[in-house]
């Protein structure tokens, strides 16, 4: 049982101004194992306060000195693997054998890549009479998601260290309680005071608070659109930066001279990890009709093995939903699938065999959907493959494309020149070919209603900084 009854602001753990607490679930077990104090806009006022007096000082730090905290963060993470890993299995529910690649692993790197990256960066350029100069944009509210929770938090406060900024995190209130070994790890390392703040409480009041609030120079925000658009409408009339990371619903094209077999079986990999709630999960397949039994046959043959149930036995590869409204939600997709005509390969309406409690659903895999169907065109952020056929290249681009979201993508080809040639073709942030392996120093963001802005190396870096001009 994890309680925290301070939030942290100017370098200290101080009692929050708002009331009551906010409950932590396993969702594996329906338990409650913490919780975390509700903060209100005084508390948010109190953190922008501190952010705002330390950025002076922070803002003029050394490159040097910034690699030095950078460094101690990702040290701190990877002494902590193992308690931070659990924590947000117990949290999320995420298996724990990829929360410790994913949801520890990857923010440790992140951190350190950014150390890395500070050795290389250009800070100045000169254009003819002019002197180009990046600083940083000044104070950033930071709103993050539950699926990701640390990994999404790293991923704008790494960038935001090593580019001067001083911050304040809104994390999930699903998730929050890895937020706060952040901030003790930020205390330990001896950050300096005001630089990093953490305010917890409820999305609609510290959200709103910190899009709005006069003295916040950017907003950086992941999770739904719907919540988006909702952050963007709220910082409008400041007009300050607002970067999005929103939803997904993606799609996995094979080409017919793929390897048939090996597409299929890691199309059920690219979608579920993370039990599926992953925003840039490949959640929409896309084959070639001539190959639609074949495919449909190594995927239900793939399902009959794979694993659902306690995220903490390494053996599983599938775990709960996050919460009971996440579960209502995604079973409520897999009842539409069916009501609406698709074909059930795997899973379907129900829990999974043997497990009587916990927010599970059923992996679940549909063939033969199509594009009028809401599981095609709605993301589920659940466990749930659709299968849709196509005749020709271009109606597989266009069905990729046939999507009012834009964040990640897919493709499977023997000729390496074709498959580069759809992944151009396709209007989203990123594609990866015969599934290349995700790359933290790529830039990660999306089109259309998939958000704004990137994440990670050298372009999330440049989303914290602005850019001078003096002429000379």
């Amino acid at each position: 049982m994890m309680q925290r009854s301070e939030v942290y602001i100017n370098g200290n753990w101080v009692s929050t101004s708002g009331k009551g607490k906010i409950d932590v679930i396993n969702p594996a077990t329906e338990e409650l194992i913490g919780s975390v104090p509700v903060g209100d806009a005084n508390d948010v006022n109190d953190a922008v306060a501190a952010a705002r007096a330390a950025f002076p000082s922070w803002s003029q730090s050394t490159v040097e000195e910034r690699q030095g905290y950078l460094n101690a963060l990702s040290a701190s993470i990877a002494e902590r693997t193992d308690e931070i890993a659990e924590l947000i299995s117990s949290e999320v529910g995420t298996p724990i054998n990829y929360s410790k690649m994913a949801m520890v692993g990857t923010p440790r790197v992140v951190s350190r890549s950014y150390a890395k990256l500070l050795d290389t960066f250009v800070w100045e350029t000169e254009v003819r009479n002019s002197l180009i100069v990046k600083e940083p944009i000044g104070v950033v509210g930071m709103i993050t998601p539950w699926n990701f929770p640390l990994h999404q938090i790293i991923g704008k406060v790494a960038p935001a260290l090593a580019a001067g900024c001083t911050m304040v995190l809104k994390p999930s209130k699903e998730a929050p309680l890895n937020a706060f070994i952040l901030a003790d790890i930020m205390d330990d390392i001896g950050i300096p005071a005001g630089v990093f703040n953490l305010v917890s409480g409820h999305g609609r009041e510290i959200g709103d608070s910190l899009a709005s609030h006069p003295e916040v120079d950017m907003v950086s925000f992941t999770g739904s659109t719907s919540a988006g658009v909702s952050v963007s409408q709220a910082a409008a009339p400041t007009v300050k930066r607002v970067t999005l990371e929103l939803g997904g619903k993606s799609a996995n094209v094979i080409l017919d001279d793929a390897d048939i077999a090996k597409a299929a079986k890691m199309a059920v990999y690219s979608c579920f990890n993370n039990s599926g709630q992953e925003c840039s999960s490949l959640s929409r397949l896309l084959v070639p009709v001539n190959h639609r039994d074949e495919v449909v046959d190594t995927i239900k043959n793939t399902m009959s093995r794979y694993s659902v149930g306690n995220p903490m036995d390494e053996s599983i590869r599938c775990g709960p939903m996050v919460s009971e409204r996440q579960q209502k939600s995604v079973s409520g997709y897999i009842s539409s699938g069916i009501a609406e005509g698709a074909t059930l390969v795997a899973g379907g309406e129900g829990m999974p065999e043997g497990l009587d409690n916990g927010y599970f659903v059923k992996p679940t895999v549909f063939a033969d959907v199509t594009p009028d169907m809401t599981i095609f065109r709605e993301e589920i952020f659940g466990p749930v493959l659709t299968i849709t056929t196509y005749e020709t290249e271009e109606e597989a681009i266009t069905l990729a494309n046939d999507s009012e979201y834009g964040l990640s993508g897919g493709v499977w080809s023997s000729n390496e020149d074709r498959a580069m040639g759809v992944a151009r073709a396709l209007r989203t942030g990123q594609v990866s070919i015969n599934g290349g392996p995700f790359n933290i120093s790529a830039p990660f963001g999306g089109y259309k209603l998939s958000g704004n802005g990137r994440e990670l190396g050298v372009y999330g870096l440049d989303e914290f900084l602005e850019v001078k001009s003096i002429q000379r």
